[in-house]
């Protein structure tokens, strides 16, 4: 461990991509990292819409991409993952129209049947569902709607910076499972971790399983405990290295931002509004990801886990390279006011000190 205390941003990416690569043979990391792609000419492409109808701007970006929609989901399951974080603000959490727009779309293109699925940070998956009128779409969707924090899960091991060992976390299988057509409606969020919160990172953090009854600041002693706690990886180094390491097997095969009404501030639940009225849609969640950075005015190099993910080449991160469909990025850029710990934030970004 000693390399890595000494070690520098680049030089940390390098020994971790090489050590997770490694152990991963070894059963201890959740993945292979993907080979790096020499074809520097592949495009990411990205629709962005803007309007007054939330709903709108999603069912739009979404016909861009129908017919490939409509083949990479096949005869897959499903799966619909919304981003909950805390449902007792709604800003925080997947609207209900978002949602509507997306099964209306799925509906559009003969892909009825659709599983909803969730694990907020704290409660229940459907005390949220509950509280944000998801449950009335049954009435007109064919919807499955789960608890992931009930469903199964398989044990991977991630990293904490406070020791860099391997622990053991339960992840739900059906996020897991690439058999899987997995669906990200994210928001458009500042984060108190990692900057910026989009469509990876929802399906990421919301596969860790909680056990029933867990509250943030419960007595650890009680036993019952949050496996997301431990995926966050004690600060910044770990928590970007997890999600990286973790992508390329909790990666979303359909990435959503709704950016229709934006959070600043102290995100991913106590930040403040951005009146934004846009949407990005498409299947390279890198490049959505990365669009969507651009369009919150934030510097890319400060996003540390999506520049591990684009130097692995997990897809299209060079905006230079990402074709955006319908609106003009420039048009629509809002500097959001970044989480007030921001410089603790950017800690991965320093040498560590031995």
């Amino acid at each position: 461990m000693t390399d890595l205390r000494q070690s520098s941003r680049r030089s940390f990416l390098k020994t971790t991509l090489l050590a997770g690569a490694g152990i991963a043979a070894g059963g201890y990391f959740p993945c292979r990292i993907a080979a790096k792609s020499a074809d520097t000419k592949v495009m990411g492409r990205v629709s962005l819409t803007a309007g007054d109808d939330r709903a709108a701007n999603i069912f739009d970006g979404l016909q861009v991409f129908k017919e490939d929609i409509r083949q990479g989901i096949g005869n897959r399951r499903i799966v619909l993952k919304p981003n909950n974080v805390s449902f007792n603000n709604p800003l925080a959490c997947t609207h209900v129209d978002t949602l509507e727009a997306i099964l209306e779309f799925l509906k559009s293109i003969g892909k009825n049947r659709v599983t909803i699925a969730e694990s907020p940070s704290a409660g229940s998956a459907f005390e949220g569902y509950e509280a944000l009128g998801y449950m009335k779409l049954a009435k007109k969707y064919d919807i499955e709607f789960l608890d992931i924090d009930k469903e199964p899960y398989e044990v991977l091991y991630v990293i904490s910076d406070e020791d860099f060992h391997p622990h053991a976390t339960r992840l739900s299988s059906l996020l897991l499972n690439r058999d899987n057509f997995i669906i990200s409606p994210a928001v458009m969020k500042t984060h108190d971790r990692v900057i910026a919160t989009l469509s990876l990172k929802n399906i990421v953090f919301g596969a860790p399983i909680k056990d029933e009854g867990f509250h943030w600041g419960i007595d650890p002693s009680s036993g019952i405990r949050s496996d997301k706690i431990i995926t966050h990886g004690g600060s910044s180094r770990g928590v970007n290295y997890n999600l990286f390491a973790l992508a390329p097997r909790l990666r979303p095969d359909l990435a959503i931002v709704d950016g229709f009404q934006g959070m600043e501030g102290n995100g991913p639940s106590s930040g403040d509004p951005v009146d934004h009225r846009v949407a990005l849609v498409g299947m390279d969640w890198l490049a959505v990801d990365r669009v969507g950075i651009e369009l919150m005015g934030i510097d890319f190099a400060k996003m540390g886990y999506l520049n591990y993910c684009t130097e692995a080449g997990m897809g299209v991160g060079d905006f230079s390279r990402i074709d955006v469909i319908g609106e003009t990025v420039a048009d629509h850029v809002k500097t959001y006011r970044l989480h007030d710990n921001v410089e603790k934030q950017l800690n991965w970004l320093k040498p560590m000190q031995g």
